[in-house]
């Protein structure tokens, strides 16, 4: 989580340079990008390996059928 945390302060740093240097604006907001990109990248590395060797992602409860909450009983 420490390294996410610093790529997200280099993203930052990178975005503040590109307001004082509106001449390297472009180039200074694509590293920006790009160290937004490898946080994320660290992060779902990181829930990975919390999450274990498994492959197996946790299944949503089934919900009930859409007919089920229509139906209305005769009387």
């Amino acid at each position: 989580m420490e390294t996410a945390s610093r790529m997200r302060a280099m993203a930052s740093l990178c975005r503040q340079n590109a307001a004082y240097h509106p001449d390297r604006s472009w180039e200074l907001l694509a590293e920006a990008e790009y160290w937004e990109h490898m946080e994320s990248a660290a992060l779902l590395e990181h829930f990975k390996e919390c999450m274990g060797s498994s492959n197996e992602l946790i299944q949503p409860q089934q919900t009930a059928n859409s007919n089920d909450a229509h139906r209305t009983v005769a009387v």
